[in-house]
């Protein structure tokens, strides 16, 4: 445990991982494109600010220019759509025998194996509630599911060493032989999420409004539906109930669903999400394209239709945009696909 665990992307993600590692004693670098965030966490520490928990903690930070060395353990926790740069950045920093960690949403493990091999591949889902306030500083909103596993199924000590370092974290965090069936079911609840944020309503209010249920449901249908056709069994966690919206599931379970996530997230301090942050505040592109676009794009090779998440794309890129503002009238274009 001599070699500092590598964090490249320290945002809310991996910023909270290295803030928590650091603070147990576990040697941890991390890596941000954002040089006053690399900067503050460095000198004046890093703040986990939120509910759950406030501390400061100082974690070494540094700019991908400023790297140096190889590490056998790199957590990947940037945005979907900077995984294939970031990977660019750090295969040289990588060990022989190292592999990467993807602390992401999507299905990101695919194009980390396409790049560093799948022997070197290790796979998370995360669903605990953050976001990056500003250099220095994260908010904690609520815990959440935590899982890790090998995207071969196997368990190795490698696996099981890097479970007890997220229990450092999550003590609930779990170690499975199926992390595809998580990655898949975070997919289903991930295009909701995507469709929250065509409105500037929080979480809650979208999941509890009757009038957006069906286009949400219809959502995660989709993605069952092409999870289905890849042999994936997706597991629930938090409310979601990948069952719910699987072919011939009834109305009432996703309704039910729907509820247990509007209940969910009405005891997070993270109101909205990342996606809505992107648009709204940060003003920059969300990762629609590499999260729904690709389960589109999969769901379009078994031969499947998915109009709803087709839709769903275009009406992100058109408030990324500009052409259209968040809306509930924004929402029910996706309504209107329902017919």
């Amino acid at each position: 445990m001599a070699e500092p665990v590598l964090i490249w992307g320290a945002g809310a993600i991996g910023g909270i991982l290295g803030a928590y590692w650091a603070r147990a004693g576990v040697p941890v670098r991390m890596v941000d494109i954002v040089a006053e965030h690399a900067e503050a966490c460095s000198t004046k520490g890093l703040s986990i600010e939120g509910p759950v928990e406030e501390f400061t903690q100082t974690v070494p930070c540094v700019t991908p220019d400023k790297l140096e060395g190889t590490y056998s353990r790199i957590v990947l926790a940037v945005k979907a759509q900077a995984t294939e740069p970031a990977l660019a950045q750090l295969m040289p920093h990588l060990a022989e025998d190292g592999f990467v960690l993807s602390a992401q949403n999507g299905l990101n493990e695919r194009v980390i194996a396409q790049n560093v091999g799948p022997e070197r591949t290790m796979g998370a889902f995360v669903n605990y509630g953050a976001d990056w306030i500003g250099p220095g500083r994260i908010l904690f909103g609520n815990r959440g599911a935590v899982v890790l596993g090998e995207i071969d199924g196997s368990i190795r000590p490698r696996t099981e060493e890097m479970h007890s370092l997220l229990q450092v974290f999550e003590p609930n965090a779990v170690l499975t032989d199926d992390i595809w069936a998580y990655l898949w079911g975070k997919l289903g609840y991930g295009a909701m999420l995507f469709a929250t944020a065509l409105t500037p309503d929080s979480m809650t209010a979208n999941f509890a409004d009757p009038a957006r249920g069906p286009a949400l449901m219809g959502l995660a249908r989709e993605v069952m539906q092409t999870a289905v056709a890849e042999g994936v069994d997706p597991k629930p966690f938090n409310g979601f109930e990948p069952s719910a919206f699987m072919p011939g599931a009834s109305d009432d379970a996703g309704r039910q669903s729907l509820a247990d996530l509007a209940e969910f997230n009405s005891k997070t301090a993270k109101t909205h999400t990342g996606i809505y942050r992107d648009l709204a505040v940060r003003k920059r592109k969300t990762e629609v394209d590499p999260q729904v676009g690709t389960v589109a794009e999969i769901a379009a090779s078994h031969g499947i239709d998915t109009p709803l998440l087709r839709r769903l794309v275009e009406l992100i890129h058109d408030i990324e945009d500009g052409r259209r503002e968040m809306s509930a009238d924004t929402f029910h274009e996706l309504t209107k696909v329902l017919g």
